[in-house]
């Protein structure tokens, strides 16, 4: 380990473990110092810290925290980050609103303390500029190395108190309006001086300008590839794994579900099934449940309340198993599915992970394990202690949004959503069974309907940036401009804000479920 302490841009102090004389490298740039390190220092965990944190560097645990070489971390205890809050108006993804309190995903690097694998930074060298200010640096290369298997995090433990002392070091315009043309799409500069003029009432016309002349910047994940992910953590004890699975009117394709678990090669402890049929008088038609042997024990659970969330909320209390596959009732897979699970999760050592799902007519690309941003929860393997003390939302019943409100939760409590392709799942999307029926919901008899979905809206009001919220907003209003906008725009734009605003009066009211 090669600790590099630094004022923000220059080197103050070099320590490590060898005894290497450092003496040179004081006041070289931190960036082109780093490089260079990576070259000469190709097996050591990089480590960089402000001078003002010295005291507060918990070396202690960074060896720890690198349980296998493909990680970057970093952090600063302040709310704030290099690209300010401007960031929410140019990308929509869990990875902006980022809470401190915990390990968290983001690609959001900070240079007040951080480290990374010397190996990683070798492989990626080609792709980065060490011309870079140190934030714009390590801003760059985690938002284009976490889409190729990069995992990167914002780490408390790297401090051992996390006290706001010095102001998190802020970017500019001109250097958001940059980031955002070298690693966005390019209508996306223009969406952000949209955003900023709207909602800001600023005119950021010459730093738009200039942003134009920049070129997208590229990465190339080859070299990074080629470094094996090998995780040393211990977190498998017992391998044991229940399988919950909610189910509406599909005993074919549950029965079929079943036989392929039976058939695997490791087989789960229990297979826990929430069954749920509305009308009053109707009992389980799961009759193979007791007909046929199997070689799990299954824990059914027959009610006459339907909804996923609460389904899923019954089986999460009757869960025993280290770990947990939560499956929908319509699945497809290979034998060795729960056997490549197991695998996955000691490779990655990572606790939560989707397998990668797909229908009929798609085709799966293999990739290699990385972040992902979003959380299905009829295709998740979950480490069973991640789930103490959450549940999936019962606002966001019969609507759209619990998969990601659940995987938001499991995400602020520091444990990490990847993408597994190693396996497949074929998800048939069968037919509704003959007695399901589409709840009436409480906004339906509104005279102005809401748009967006107050389920879609209530996830946003718990996760988004304001900043975020309001870039929804806009890009809302683009995708459903017609015909008579041109007819009467200030009519469209009345009913827009009405409804609009009606569906976050749902939205407040679900939250009080």
């Amino acid at each position: 380990m090669i600790i590099i302490y630094h004022n923000q841009s220059k080197i103050t102090e070099v320590v490590a473990a060898k005894p290497i004389d450092f003496s040179k490298e004081i006041n070289r740039c931190m960036v082109a110092a780093l490089l260079d390190f990576a070259q000469r220092f190709n097996d050591e965990i990089l480590v960089w810290c402000h001078e003002s944190e010295k005291d507060n560097l918990n070396v202690a645990a960074i060896q720890t925290l690198f349980h296998h070489k493909k990680l970057l971390f970093s952090y600063h205890p302040s709310s704030d980050n290099y690209f300010g809050n401007e960031l929410g108006y140019i990308e929509d993804s869990p990875y902006i609103n980022v809470p401190k309190a915990a390990k968290y995903p983001t690609w959001q690097m900070s240079s007040h303390v951080g480290a990374i694998h010397a190996s990683v930074l070798k492989a990626c060298k080609k792709d980065l500029n060490e011309k870079d200010a140190f934030d714009y640096f390590l801003n760059s290369l985690a938002r284009r190395a976490m889409s190729f298997g990069l995992f990167c995090y914002s780490e408390p433990q790297l401090l051992l108190n996390s006290i706001k002392s010095k102001p998190a070091n802020k970017s500019n315009l001109y250097e958001l309006f940059k980031f955002t043309k070298q690693h966005y799409r390019a209508r996306w500069i223009l969406l952000l001086f949209l955003n900023l003029l709207l909602f800001e009432k600023r005119f950021p016309l010459l730093p738009f300008l200039a942003a134009i002349f920049y070129k997208k910047r590229n990465f190339n994940s080859k070299p990074l590839d080629a470094i094996s992910l090998q995780s040393n953590k211990k977190i498998i004890d017992k391998g044991t794994m229940d399988v919950l699975i909610p189910t509406i009117g599909r005993k074919t394709y549950l029965f079929d579900v079943l036989k392929n678990l039976a058939s695997q090669t490791h087989l789960p402890v229990n297979v826990i099934i929430v069954e749920q049929n509305p009308e009053e008088s109707s009992k389980t038609e799961l009759d193979f449940i007791q007909t046929e042997p199997w070689p799990f024990k299954i824990k059914h659970h027959f009610t006459h309340q339907s909804g996923v969330c609460n389904a899923r909320n019954i089986g999460l209390k009757l869960i025993e198993s280290e770990f947990t596959f939560f499956a929908d009732d319509d699945l497809v897979f290979e034998n060795n599915l729960l056997e490549k699970a197991m695998e996955a999760f000691q490779t990655t050592g990572n606790e939560v992970f989707l397998i990668a799902c797909h229908l009929k007519t798609q085709k799966i690309e293999a990739q290699l394990p990385k972040q992902f941003p979003v959380f299905g929860a009829g295709h998740a393997f979950v480490k069973s202690s991640c789930l103490a003390g959450i549940s999936f939302n019962m606002g966001f019943e019969f609507g759209f949004g619990e998969d990601a409100d659940f995987g938001m939760q499991l995400r602020c409590k520091g444990f990490d959503v990847l993408y597994i392709s190693t396996s497949t799942i074929l998800h048939l999307k069968a037919p509704m069974g003959g007695f399901r029926t589409k709840p009436v919901l409480r906004w339906q008899t509104d005279e102005i309907l809401p748009k967006p979905s107050p389920t879609v809206m209530l996830y946003r009001l718990f996760y988004d940036t304001k900043e975020q919220l309001l870039s929804y907003k806009i890009t809302l209003f683009f995708k459903n401009l017609d015909k008579s906008f041109f007819r009467n725009p200030i009519k469209y734009l009345k009913v827009f804000r009405q409804k609009w605003d009606r569906s976050i009066f749902w939205a407040n009211e679900l939250s009080k479920k």
